[in-house]
């Protein structure tokens, strides 16, 4: 009896680790074979389901530089010094905006100023062959300024107007009703125009950026003849003053005749009033 007790108590156990190990319920065989991939799961967590509308980053932007600056300097030959700056225009690609001469009677010297645009890359080189074209730099100050924020202001503000009107026009091809239609047509104008004036911004913005601005301005000292200082200089200036003034007058004269012929016909009526009333007094008397 206890022997047939004992045995019992051994089949309960043997049974009972059977099925400790056989918790898995028909995986346990599988489980030492399962890799990374088989729990991974194939969608996303709920909570990061926003992930998937959020925007991309912004590209990062390269910095926008405008340069500017000027430059003054004493040449021995104006043509010479200005046929070296436009040459050196031609080899970097830019061009003069604005031409200019005077003659600085307080500096006693002839100047010659050019405003020209030259590529961005390109103007340190261009810089340094002007330098070498002056006899004596007299000045030379070059500007720097950052508008990278501004650039990536006026572009975000001009894509988002791009966007919003994307989105108008879509809503303009699903409208019924005219009044709707006339409504997204006035936020399209609205929009367009803003478009336009951001599109211009950028384009000018652009255009400093790419292309940087010199000021070049080269003088010769002016002789005693040419600055009007000396005797003979203001004798001769003086008779073509005079000699000009009295030809302005005398063609002056002959461009009012109809107004002398005027004044002769009205000298004569009068004079022909004033014999008649002598003539009459003189018989009365």
């Amino acid at each position: 009896m206890k022997k047939f007790a004992l045995a019992a108590v051994a089949a309960l156990v043997i049974a009972g680790c059977q099925d400790k190990k056989g918790v898995s319920y028909g995986f346990a065989d599988k489980a030492e074979n399962l890799t990374v991939s088989d729990v991974v799961l194939t969608e996303p967590p709920v909570a990061n389901e926003s992930l998937k509308t959020m925007p991309a980053p912004a590209p990062s932007v390269q910095k926008k530089i405008i340069k500017e600056g000027d430059i003054s300097f004493e040449t021995n030959d104006i043509a010479k010094a200005r046929k070296r700056v436009t040459d050196a225009l031609k080899v970097v690609g830019g061009y003069v905006s604005e031409e200019r001469q005077a003659n600085n009677s307080y500096e006693k010297r002839i100047e010659y100023t050019l405003d020209v645009r030259i590529p961005a890359a390109k103007f340190e080189g261009f810089l340094k062959e002007i330098t070498a074209a002056g006899d004596r730099i007299e000045s030379k100050n070059i500007r720097t300024r950052d508008v990278t924020a501004e650039y990536i202001d006026v572009t975000t503000r001009l894509n988002n107007k791009k966007a919003l009107e994307k989105r108008y026009l879509e809503l303009l091809a699903k409208a019924g009703k005219m009044a709707d239609v006339l409504e997204i047509e006035s936020k399209l104008n609205d929009v367009r125009t803003d478009i336009e004036s951001n599109q211009g911004q950028l384009n000018y913005l652009s255009k400093q950026i790419d292309y940087s601005s010199l000021s070049i301005t080269f003088y010769t000292q002016q002789s005693a003849k040419d600055n009007g200082q000396g005797f003979g200089y203001r004798w001769q200036k003086s008779i073509g003053d005079s000699w000009g003034i009295a030809v302005n007058l005398f063609f002056g004269i002959i461009t009012l005749w109809p107004v002398w012929l005027l004044a002769a016909i009205i000298i004569y009526i009068i004079r022909r009033l004033i014999k008649r009333r002598k003539a009459k007094r003189t018989q009365q008397q």
